[in-house]
């Protein structure tokens, strides 16, 4: 009886195991085959629904050649002149006695962490790219950096946002300001989580000599002869940047349409209806918000003409989404950083922190600070 009883369990442990070898390999196949799913709904979605993609192609195209050109092209020549110059290694001397304490960085991250905030999105994540390529950073203090120096600039959120959607120049400033602590908080949280993580790997200056570095930056400074060379490679990078920006602006704009075409967005929205009833937000908020997580710019303009008695919630999602960043910014990201053998992972998180802590900040602002209580 016990050796028939022994012979039972084992069949049954064998039978368990098997099962959980066949769900095992299932699931790895799934992922495995995720991506190509994926793109093969894509294609389909392209034909199913033509007519819309056409004309959705075509408003991707004309935002990108109407506002994105025009407001990064100019900073991201910028950005690569700079690179030329000894503003970098200036500010690493001078900052670093602000940078190493607060954000666990070198002092030249100042300069990622200033011209993301001016340029605007993935003006940060470029700089960044270009410190690791360049050795300026570990790997591990580039991927921290990502998170909090790759950021919406004053432009699309005063000018676009708070002027031109809202039309209200407080409500833009409010959302600027918001987003500014929001990323900064970010950087302290990142650089807080991550301490123990350091003490083993070795710092910037144990990485190379900083004297040799900056001698080898001086020697690639620009000078009046080499004016030309180099205003010419600035334009060629800048142009290849601003073509994968503008494709990713089109080819996202035609995935929100094949989303809405196909009411998977509805699906989605309606799935999650008992969830932002819980915290009395309209319904008519989620679908926009979702085309904001998908996509940045088309989202922000759908959550602020959404008609609400009190716009202080519309201010708080375009916070959010403003912080976050969308998918299509994510990707955007990453396609600058593999070269470098960046991580996206650390970025996803601290975007997602940064989008809660713009909104927490933009709805205390709202609520206690008399100079944003703008009669909404």
């Amino acid at each position: 009886m016990a050796k028939e009883g022994f012979a039972t369990l084992n069949e049954t442990n064998f039978n368990t195991t098997k099962r959980n070898n066949k769900v095992k390999i299932w699931v790895y196949s799934f992922k495995k085959s995720a991506i190509s799913i994926l793109f093969v709904l894509f294609a389909i979605g392209l034909i199913s629904f033509s007519n819309s993609n056409f004309t959705a192609a075509k408003n991707g195209l004309y935002l990108w050649a109407t506002s994105v050109i025009p407001a990064l092209f100019p900073f991201f020549v910028a950005t690569e002149l700079l690179s030329y110059t000894n503003i970098i290694s200036w500010l690493g001397i001078h900052l670093r006695f602000m940078m190493k304490p607060l954000f666990g960085i070198p002092g030249e991250g100042a300069f990622a962490f200033l011209m993301g905030l001016i340029s605007g999105y993935p003006v940060g994540a470029k700089i960044v790219s270009n410190f690791r390529e360049k050795g300026v950073c570990t790997k591990e203090e580039a991927e921290r950096m990502l998170a909090f120096t790759n950021n919406s600039g004053p432009l699309f959120i005063i000018g676009t946002v708070g002027i031109s959607l809202f039309g209200n120049t407080m409500i833009g400033i409010l959302l600027f300001i918001t987003h500014i602590l929001a990323c900064i908080s970010v950087g302290i949280v990142l650089n807080i989580s991550s301490i123990h993580q350091r003490k083993n790997i070795p710092s910037y200056s144990q990485l190379q000599n900083t004297k040799e570095y900056f001698s080898t930056k001086q020697s690639n400074q620009v000078t009046f002869s080499s004016l030309g060379e180099v205003l010419g490679k600035s334009i060629t990078n800048s142009i290849s940047t601003i073509l994968l920006i503008g494709g990713f602006v089109v080819i996202f704009s035609v995935v929100i349409s094949i989303l809405n075409q196909s009411q998977l967005l509805d699906i989605l929205s309606n799935l999650l209806l008992p969830v932002f009833s819980m915290f009395h937000i309209p319904p008519e908020m989620i679908h926009s918000f979702l085309s904001g997580i998908v996509e940045l710019t088309n989202g922000v303009k759908l959550v602020a003409s959404i008609p609400l008695k009190d716009l202080s919630i519309s201010i708080i999602f375009c916070a959010f989404l403003l912080g976050f960043g969308g998918i299509s910014i994510l990707l955007q990201v990453f396609s600058i950083v593999s070269k470098s053998g960046l991580s996206i992972k650390k970025y996803f998180i601290g975007k997602l922190l940064q989008g809660f802590f713009a909104a927490f900040y933009t709805f205390i602002s709202l609520q206690f600070l008399p100079w944003f209580q703008l009669n909404l």
